[in-house]
């Protein structure tokens, strides 16, 4: 089998970020192609591979899956020795919810805090919507915790596609210098030392050099 994996600017596609820790999570390789967004032709380059019009793609041998949810559970039907989801079945399904969760709401802080790896700079004012989702994430932080059956420093214990939905939010909190409780501050500190995640940080970071 074969994967290509269609994905934004890594310096600022959040969603893209998390098509790539869940291949990385798999533990498969595959091909790598990256569409600047933003651009005059960006649409067209994207509506090639998918009639979505939007990234991340996964070219498959079942065909094109798009979202990154979806490419989320597909690979995690397909390798099911990686663990994408934890082996608990009380614990998977806590982490299906928080990875639901992330997918379909967090409006007000998505859009107040864009995510930019490169930024290292707290808002001057946080509206209250967003803090209301900034606390909220920091409880289903918790829950996750508090779910877990396995150690580690996770969010259940082992890497898992409940990491690699809450990687993106773990950078804007570092990058707008949010104050979190310890135990969040421990948690993003682990994002920031995921070796898949670093490797993906290094990249975005090189492209705005370039």
């Amino acid at each position: 089998m074969s994967y290509h994996l269609i994905i934004g600017d890594k310096l600022y596609s959040s969603w893209s970020l998390r098509g790539a820790l869940a291949l990385e999570l798999a533990g498969v390789p595959y091909e790598e192609t990256l569409i600047k967004l933003n651009q005059a032709d960006t649409r067209t380059r994207i509506l090639a591979f998918s009639a979505s019009g939007k990234v991340p793609l996964l070219k498959t041998e079942h065909g094109v899956i798009a979202d990154s949810l979806a490419i989320g559970e597909y690979l995690a039907e397909r390798h099911p020795h990686a663990q994408l989801w934890p082996a608990d079945i009380a614990a998977r399904a806590q982490a299906r919810s928080a990875c639901a969760q992330m997918h379909s709401g967090f409006f007000a802080l998505r859009g107040a805090m864009p995510f930019d790896l490169s930024r290292d700079q707290a808002l001057e004012n946080v509206p209250l919507d967003v803090q209301v989702d900034i606390d909220r994430i920091v409880a289903l932080w918790s829950e996750c915790r508090l779910a877990a059956k396995d150690s580690g420093p996770f969010l259940f214990g082992k890497p898992s596609l409940a990491d690699a939905f809450f990687a993106p939010v773990a950078v804007r909190l570092r990058t707008y210098r949010v104050e979190v409780p310890a135990e969040a501050a421990s948690y993003i500190e682990t994002i920031y030392q995921w070796p898949a995640f670093q490797a993906w940080q290094q990249a975005g970071l090189a492209e705005r050099e370039g």
